[in-house]
Order: structure tokens, then sequence, then C-alpha cells
């Protein structure tokens, strides 16, 4: 990719004349992701970003296609955490508009609709590379490697808290939760730390009593909440906040952690370690990025989205991103030529600078962007980067480890696609009550 970001690109061609659009015809993106329900917070500010971005490029002219501009239209359909409604939405917006592009969160809702477009060769996005496979090569992770990136952060709070030896974990049973708890096995077999307790727990969540205090029994030195929902991580923080827990917490996201300050306390919270920044970090302001000011980006979408900034606000926008360099590359929406465009860019900007295609080792197709990854703090109640840690490099050392975790929850892509030369599957644990 241009080594040149959107941002960038914008403000050179405020500076020119515009090229006027001048037409009713558009191009169709298609959002299919939760917008509503407990999953919410990863579906609904990823469709705010997507609208600040939508606006950023039309304001400009549009997309530039064979010398003429063309407006951008994204059309959202809200599927919940139901894998039902999700085909029901990918039918909608692919009968009624000519999509070009659709954007899930990914999981169990992609599973429902993979064969419905990937016939029809509909470039799709992912947020979870643990849904690619090479029967779905329309399929691609440019944003997000959930959850191989959180190995990250377990990297480096072996590394700065070596004192601590132990860590029971938990996460709900579905095809976002146990990709999670693979990789968090992984990490922390790697780092050294002994798994003490872990609790799987059904996809709509549990009792907090019931899962929490089993893993509190075992006085671990970290609580790790792997990918579990943001409903499911407060409930489960403030639980330990209210036994008296004083040791670290670890998690995947930590949406909204500002009304977790407010309903434990600073002191609980500092420390907490999870893999998102806020925009206004500071580390940000020296890092390849995206964008070209990610503080502007952050301050326009808390003005028009005040209180839903999450884990998601700008990745889908982040996609968007990497797909519009690749069509203006390939002079063409077609889906195909857009894929092959991608491919071929060259230098790849990801979220957090240099990136590179990789995936097959662990999901039978390099359709996954990987490269730095930010480890996140709460500092006196304010999130802040403390490291930018290399995915591939953790890769390098672990990748065996982390296919043999995998493997054991069923997570290899042979497995969950249910191939015929798979070979034989190992059963994943049992969920503990």
């Amino acid at each position: 990719m241009e080594s040149s970001s959107f941002a960038q690109r914008l403000a050179i061609s405020g500076a020119l004349p515009r090229l006027s659009v001048g037409m009713a015809k558009t191009v169709d993106i298609g959002f299919l992701a939760p917008l509503s329900g407990q999953v919410e917070s990863w579906g609904l500010p990823g469709l705010h970003g997507c609208r600040i971005w939508e606006s950023w490029l039309n304001n400009a002219g549009g997309l530039l296609i064979g010398g003429r501009r063309y407006p951008i239209r994204i059309h959202a359909y809200d599927c919940g955490d139901d894998p039902v409604e999700a085909r029901e939405g990918a039918m909608q917006l692919v009968q009624e508009h000519d999509i070009k592009l659709m954007m899930m969160l990914g999981g169990d809702s992609f599973a429902a609709v993979a064969d419905f477009l990937g016939e029809r060769r509909i470039l799709t996005s992912t947020l979870l590379p643990s849904d690619l496979s090479p029967d779905t090569p329309y399929l691609v992770a440019l944003s997000e490697v959930h959850p191989i990136y959180v190995a990250t952060g377990v990297d480096w709070l072996a590394r700065t808290r070596p004192e601590l030896k132990t860590v029971a974990m938990c996460t709900q049973a579905d095809g976002m939760g146990l990709p999670s708890l693979a990789t968090y096995r992984a990490a922390f077999k790697a780092a050294g730390v002994r798994v003490v307790k872990e609790v799987q727990y059904p996809a709509e969540g549990g009792d907090v009593a019931g899962i929490v205090q089993p893993m509190l029994d075992l006085d671990p030195d970290i609580l790790c909440w792997c990918t579990s929902y943001t409903p499911m991580v407060h409930a489960m923080t403030e639980y330990a906040y209210a036994q008296g827990y004083e040791g670290q917490i670890v998690s995947c996201t930590l949406d909204h952690y500002e009304v977790l300050v407010e309903k434990t306390s600073r002191d609980f919270m500092e420390g907490v370690l999870f893999q998102f920044p806020d925009f206004d970090d500071p580390a940000l302001r020296e890092k390849a990025f995206f964008f070209n000011q990610p503080n502007v980006f952050y301050e326009e979408y808390n003005n028009k989205f005040p209180g839903s900034w999450s884990a998601v606000s700008w990745e889908y926008a982040a996609i968007l991103d990497i797909w519009h360099a690749a069509v203006e590359k390939a002079g063409t929406v077609n889906p195909v030529s857009v894929l092959a465009a991608m491919k071929q860019l060259g230098h790849v900007t990801h979220a957090f600078g240099h990136a590179e295609w990789w995936g097959r080792d662990i999901f039978g197709i390099n359709n996954a962007l990987i490269g730095d990854w930010p480890v996140v703090t709460v500092q006196k109640g304010k999130a802040r980067i403390v490291e930018f840690g290399s995915v591939p490099d953790w890769l390098a050392k672990h990748s065996e480890l982390l296919k043999a975790e995998m493997l054991d929850l069923g997570q290899m892509w042979q497995q969950r696609v249910n191939r015929p030369d798979a070979g034989p599957e190992l059963s994943a644990r049992t969920v503990e009550s």
C-alpha cells in the first residue's frame, strides 16, 4: 500500500480542484454486524466510525475509479448475535444493493453466511481471522487479528511483572471465546504462567458468582476474562472488586472502562491490562497509522457519538481505508480484482504500522494482516499504551504452541469446516459451571 494514509490523501486532494461526482450511481457497502444486544459494543460503534469515514470520503469527491468519482453508501443491517438474522441480513443486503464489500464482526454470524457470500464472490471482511479457511478465499481480516494479538499483552506482563505465576481464565464457549481461550492458553504457557482454573460458560452469559468465585477460590495472581462480551466483563470485574480481589486483571477488551473506574475505584482498576487504546493516546502521535491524525478522528467521533467509543470504533474504518487504496489501484470495484490488488500493494500499512499477509499455518490461507499491536493498561483512570508488541515476532517463536491449543479446542480450520481431510478431531474441554 502507499505509505500515505487516507487522511493524508484527503489533505492533499482538498487543496486541488475536485472532480464532481455528477451521477446517481454509488458504490454500495454492506455493514452486517450487531447493532443491539450484548455484542452491540463490537458492532454499532464500528458503524459510527464508518459513517465518519463515509462522510470524509464523499466530501472529498468520492471514490476515484477510471478518472471518475463515485460516492460511497454504507447499508447497515442489525444481525445482533443471531446467526439466523445474519443470514437474513446478508440476503437482504445483497439482493437489494449491489454490495461490493461486506463488513462483518465475524464468528458464528459469519459461519451462517459463508456459503451464501462465497458463492457470489462477495469480498467480505471479518475482525476474526479464526473465520478464515481455504474454503473462504474472499474473506479477509484486514484490521484486527483477534485473538492472536492478545499474546502481546501476556508477553509484556510476563516481562514487566515476572512475580505473577498463576492465572485463572474464563470465556464464553462460542466462535469468539474459544479461539481467544486457545490463544491465552498458549500465551500464558509461553510466558511460564500456570493456569490454575479455566471456566467456559454459555454464549448468552452466565451466573457471575458461579463463574468468578471458583476462580477466586484458588487465589490466582491473574484473573483473565479472555474475550468475554462487554456486559460480562463489567459484571465479573465488579464481582472481583466486591470480593476484595487485589491481583492483576487481564481482558482482551475493556469497553467503557471509565464506567468500571467509577463503579469500583481508581486503585482497583490501576494496571488492568487490555489491547485497545483511546485515540488521544500520546503514543499514537509518533506511530505510522492509517489516519494521519488519529486524535482528530477520536475527537470527531466523541463529538458525534458521545459515550460510545469501543474497541471497534475505528476498526471497520481501517478496513475501508485498505479497501479504498486497493480499489483505486485496481481501477475497479470488482471484488476479485480488488482482492488481487490488496495482495499486490507492496508495503501494507496496517492499523498500527507495517503489516504482512499471514494465516496459512493456522487458518489455511494468508488472508490476514499482522503487525504491531498495542498493549494498554489503565493508569490513573485513563487507558494508556505501554508498548507496541510484535505479533509476527511472537508467532515466529510460538506458533506450534498456538496450533496445539487451537486443536485442543477444535478451532483449527480443518476442524471448524469439518473437512474429510481434517484428521482426528480433539475434543474441547467440558464447560464448567
